[in-house]
């Protein structure tokens, strides 16, 4: 059995073993939020076997489309491929959640989890350029959005023809996101929106982006709403690409809104509820990138277990040195917990999609999965540095930009002590 099979079919099984141990304990209503559609028509959560499939398809797609040298001048140019689009659409793996009548693939969380582990593993921007477009805007389209809208939208996002993003943070309004100060002023057919969006994500490429803007900026929390802003729009422009640390090529761009005339036709949600939208696609977004930091552990496994066992100092390979097994020892148990973690949470929300009070979405476990398995990918990627020595600390090996790249999970969708504050909310909630 090869070591790829190893970890699937271990962590797969390690999964299933704590979702049975912590079933009872899960269902406690103070812990557990119920969200009616979370799921397309007639869902049907993936089998094991399913998700083994849909693996291999991603693998088959990764070492075809995104070889190391795809990845490395992705990070080198700070330029994501665009053609990466029309590939991935071509894959089926841009709707993964989404209905199938409009190309999607219907198949739930788990298995979104699985295609984000795996591009990246072969490229952390390009599998974050990726999550931002099928989950950030894809899914809250498929969950949000009217039938028209759907229509109108989602297709050309499925097949990659389009670009999706989502604008929430900004300058002044990152973890604080309900300070923002874009605004959205009614007139007559729709709004017009005024501000700034910051750290957005496909924000210089996207051609959809849902926007969060304060439609009544007095009444706080209750008084945002959430919007669809085409590129086309007069008055919208990207007013830079940033250059980043780590998950180069995954485009980062500041948004600029003048004067922006949004058509009621492109209101997403409720005037005013714009707050359910954000927090419920909060909670999926942790959730879904918990598998980024998945992929970029496998990756530095990748890089470190044959170069270990190859390279010889004192007439033996390094990796039958006790000190250098304590590290792989730790790089593999922390992959394989942070990955049970992330797919037990995934499985419990599509194994809930066809409860009676429909599915139930647990706050603290999708905070709790991307908080574990970014940490853990920070040290193991440190780790990865260490065990291939001098050959770590150059730039023509990947290691470097591992690290780089995992960073990233402890910042974005809420930095490790937001996460960390939700939890204890969480707790503080279920024992008040």
């Amino acid at each position: 059995m090869t070591f790829l099979c190893m970890i699937n079919r271990t962590c797969l099984g390690t999964s299933r073993t704590l979702c049975r141990a912590r079933r009872t304990y899960m269902r406690s209503p103070a812990i557990w939020r119920a969200a009616s559609t979370k799921h397309p028509k007639g869902f049907v959560p993936p089998t094991e076997e399913d998700l083994l499939d849909l693996q291999e398809r991603v693998q088959d797609f990764t070492r075809r489309e995104i070889p190391e040298d795809v990845a490395a001048r992705t990070d080198q140019q700070n330029e994501f491929p665009s053609e990466m689009w029309k590939k991935l659409g071509e894959a089926g793996f841009l709707g993964v959640t989404a209905d199938e009548e409009y190309g999607g693939l219907a198949m739930g969380y788990q298995a979104h989890c699985t295609i984000l582990e795996e591009i990246s593993r072969a490229s952390g921007s390009i599998g974050l350029s990726y999550a931002a477009h099928s989950q950030l805007c894809v899914n809250q389209l498929s969950l949000n959005a009217t039938e028209e809208q759907k229509t109108r939208f989602l297709t050309g996002l499925i097949s990659g023809e389009k670009v999706g993003a989502l604008a929430m943070s900004e300058h002044s309004a990152g973890s604080d996101v309900i300070s923002m100060r874009t605004t959205a002023k009614a007139v007559d057919g729709g709004w017009l929106l005024n501000g700034t969006k910051m750290w957005i994500t496909n924000g210089p490429d996207a051609d959809f982006i849902v926007v969060y803007a304060k439609t009544e900026p007095e009444q706080g929390a209750k008084g945002i709403t959430a919007f669809i802003v085409e590129k086309t729009f007069k008055g919208f422009s990207c007013a830079r690409k940033l250059d980043k640390l780590g998950m180069r090529g995954s485009n980062t761009g500041e948004l600029i809104f003048e004067d922006v005339f949004v058509p009621r036709d492109n209101l997403l949600g409720e005037v005013n509820r714009g707050v359910k939208v954000l927090m419920e696609g909060l909670d999926l977004e942790r959730l879904i990138l918990s598998a980024g930091p998945l992929g970029i552990m496998k990756a530095a496994l990748d890089l470190v277990l044959p170069y270990t066992h190859a390279r010889k100092q004192f007439g033996i390979p390094v990796a039958h040195n006790q000190l250098i097994q304590g590290k792989l020892a730790d790089m593999y148990t922390k992959f394989c917990a942070s990955r049970a973690y992330t797919f037990s949470t995934a499985r419990q929300i599509d194994n809930s999609s066809s409860w009676p009070t429909g599915t139930m979405i647990n706050t603290r476990d999708c905070a709790g999965a991307i908080l574990y398995a970014a940490e853990r990918a920070t040290e193991c990627t440190l780790d990865a540095i260490q065990l291939m020595g001098g050959n770590g600390y150059v730039n023509e090996i990947a290691a470097g930009r591992l690290l780089r790249d995992a960073k990233l999970y402890e910042i974005g969708a809420g930095t490790s002590e937001i996460r960390r504050m939700v939890i204890g909310r969480a707790f503080n909630k279920e024992y008040s």
